[in-house]
Order: C-alpha cells, then structure tokens, then sequence
C-alpha cells in the first residue's frame, strides 16, 4: 500500500471508531481481516497512524476546526508527525485510493493553525470532565504533564535476573538499538519506529528462554518499591497475568513464598506458562473457585507484605492505549474507587503487625491514588503511611524520592517526570 492509501484506511478506520463506539484494536483487527491484501507492514503503519491520531484528537481537531476523522488525522501529521502543508498536500492528491485534495481551509489550518488559547483539556488531549482531578494533580503544569501522555510509548523490558544478566542481554538486543533504563537496574527501553511502529522483542531467541519479560519501567520501580525481601511471605492480590508476581519473585532471588491470586480466574491464564519460561519457583497460584471461594483462607494475620495493583481507570497507560481515554466516563471512575476500597479493606486482615501493604495504581488521578489512601486511613486506624522519600531510598531508588504525590502519600511516576507510564505507589504499615 501507498502512505496516501494507509492514510485513507486510517480515515476508514477512525470513522468506524466514532461511528459504533468500539475499542481501536478491535476495529483495527476487523480491519485486517477484511483486507487481507495488506501486509504486516501496511497493517502496522496503518495502526500507528490511528493511534496517533486517538492521542491527538482534541488538539488536532482544534487547530483543523472540525472533529471529523480526516481533520483529527491531517492536524495529527502536523502535530505528530511534524509534515508541512506540502507533505500533507502530497498524500491528498486525490488518485486512486488516495484521500480528497485539500480544501483552502485545510491549507490554511494547517500551515497557519496553532494551539494559541486552546483550553488546557485542549491541549494536553484529555476528556474535558478530568480536567479538575488533572488541575488537582498537576496545577499548572497539567498541560505539559498530559502532553507527555499523548506521546508514544517505548517498548520496555525487565531483565529476569533469574535466567540472565543486563549486560548480556543488552549485547543480545543489541540489533534492536536497546538503551538502558534511567531508574530500573533491571530495566531495558526500546523506542518506536520513525513511523510510529513498536519493535517486536517477543520473537526473540533470548525472550523465548526467559531472560527477560515486556514490562514498562514504571511497573518494574512499583514493584522495586514494595521492597520484598528473600524469605518474605508476600500476597499478590490483584496477580492478573502475572507481571508483578514474577518481578517480585526474581527480587526475592526465587526464596519465600509468594501468593498469586486475582477474583477474576480468567486473568490468571497466562501466569503459568510465564512462570515456567522464567524459571520462578516460589510462586502459589490461589485460583478462585467460585464467587464465594476465599482462596487466601489460613493466611489472615500472617504476611509480611499485600501486593495491591488496584483496578483503576487506566489513565496513566493512556499512551499504548489512547482510545481508553475517550471512553472513560464518570461513573466508570467511581465504579473503580468502590473497587479500590474493598480491595485494600481485604488485603488489610492479610497483613500481620508490622507488615505492609504496597498500594499500586497505573492512575494519575488523586481520587483513586491519594484519596484512596484517605480513605483507607478513616476506616484503619491500625495503619499508617511510609513517609514515600523514605520508600524510595529503602529500595535504592533515590533518584524517586522528589516525585511526591499531592497529599504526600505516595509517589506519582508520569511520562513527563520518569519518562515512565503513570504509576502512582504507596506503602502503609500495620502498626498495632
């Protein structure tokens, strides 16, 4: 395919996007298959287009005057992509399988339009309804912060320190231009394409024998932060497919015992194949069985440390996911605080005295970060916050110890600050 018939299919696509309300990797899927002309490559860059697009909606369409996919999609080359009028002019010739020339209006907005007095919503690209929880966050600088969120995202690795050693897998990658990670030891960061295509890292030889797992850097400092120790009981409560468990499990030097679980089965799925190419040992996957099943029965009272990755709204993973945002809605945010609560209410009969929970969220929203931390607070009086300058210097993350949440409850990982995804972290302790 040509760069003008991708971005007439990305046109395509977008309006299909708007038009039934349906996530971006399932319209792009359905694509594919009914098009199977094109090639990985086509398929890729295609998909690159859109999602750079879905990051760039709100500023794109500002500066083109309209909300339509093709004004979202040519204010993106120009934002994005940093074309010029003439290069955008060029793929809108109109041939065959090309999009309609420019209007003068389109030449105009694009080699004229600017972000000038566009609301903050605007031009940080977010859902205008967040803009208070993102002020609240941010202040000031909530504009340059969710910026950064509309960015691309890198491909980031961890190192399974189990199987492998960082410098010998950065001479493996090393075709792939792979460049150390700025705070994770473990950490690995392969950026994107020219085009905005990621590098495929899972067809590896090195990947295939376990010698390092796709993880994003933020994820690999929450864990780091939790601080597990060697010999540590530990309860991961929220395992899903098993990221955290197995960064914890290779901190722990495969020693202690670790409890995976999650209340949605379906999740655990991938967690046993991922064990076995990693070489992790000291793992028990506690299944539920049913609704009513408590898989953690006998451990109440008894673990040094609760892993808690909360269900969130997502909003700090808003750069490998740039539709999410458009579809998040205000009663999805307190579905997911609701959530949150129960879940810290249960870790907390895990913990012994003296013991810890490790709060974790991929959310820049104080609502769900520092707000459930309050409000954790209110209802136990027996725990107390871990001042987070001190969790950050405890596991050997100093650099951390400055990128403080609001309230000072915990640390607040972005794009702009860690150049990670938004992770927000905090540690209580159970004092009595």
């Amino acid at each position: 395919m040509t760069p003008s018939a991708r971005l007439s299919a990305a046109i395509e696509i977008l309006d299909d996007i708007a038009a039934r309300r349906r996530p971006a990797n399932d319209v792009l899927k359905d694509w594919g298959l009914s098009h199977r002309f094109a090639g990985s490559g086509d398929r890729a860059g295609i998909s690159a287009l859109v999602h750079d697009a879905l990051r760039r909606r709100a500023s794109a369409g500002f500066i083109m005057g309209g909300e339509s996919s093709r004004a979202m999609l040519l204010g993106t080359l120009k934002l994005s992509r940093g074309l010029d009028v003439n290069a955008i002019s060029a793929l809108c010739d109109g041939s065959r399988f090309a999009p309609q020339p420019l209007s003068d209006n389109e030449r105009l907005a694009l080699g004229s339009g600017t972000l000038d007095g566009a609301p903050a919503w605007v031009a940080g690209d977010y859902p205008e309804w967040l803009d208070g929880e993102f002020q609240t966050a941010f202040g000031d600088s909530r504009v340059e912060e969710l910026s950064a969120l509309a960015s691309r995202a890198p491909v980031d690795i961890r190192v399974n320190t189990l199987k492998a050693e960082p410098e010998a897998v950065l001479e493996q990658l090393s075709h792939l231009n792979v460049k150390t990670a700025d705070f994770s030891p473990v950490g690995m960061r392969i950026m994107p394409l020219e085009d905005g295509r990621a590098v495929s890292v899972q067809s590896e030889p090195a990947f295939q024998k376990g010698a390092y797992e796709i993880q994003d850097e933020g994820s690999q400092l929450a864990a780091m932060l939790a601080a597990p120790d060697p010999g540590m009981q530990i309860i991961d409560l929220c395992a899903g497919g098993g990221g955290k468990t197995l960064a914890l499990a290779a901190l722990m030097d495969n020693r202690g015992q670790i409890f995976a679980t999650d209340n949605d089965k379906r999740r655990l799925a991938p967690i046993f194949d991922r064990m076995i190419r990693a070489g992790v040992r000291n793992v028990q996957v506690r299944s539920p069985k049913g609704k009513e099943d408590e898989p953690l029965e006998g451990l109440e009272g008894h673990v040094d440390l609760v892993v808690v990755d909360a269900p969130c709204t997502g909003t700090g993973t808003w750069r490998r996911n740039p539709d999410a945002k458009w579809r998040v809605r205000p009663n999805a945010l307190e579905y997911r605080i609701k959530e949150q609560s129960e879940v810290l209410d249960r870790a907390s009969q895990y913990v012994k005295s003296g013991g810890r929970i490790a709060y974790i969220t991929c959310s820049l929203l104080p609502r769900e970060n520092d707000g459930a931390i309050t409000s954790f607070l209110d209802r136990h009086s027996d725990f107390e916050v871990i001042e987070p300058a001190s969790v950050a210097e405890h596991a050997g993350l100093e650099a951390l110890a400055s990128f403080v949440s609001p309230n000072g409850f915990g640390l607040q990982l972005t794009p702009k600050r860690t150049g990670t995804d938004g992770f927000y972290i905090s540690i209580l302790t159970k004092v009595a």
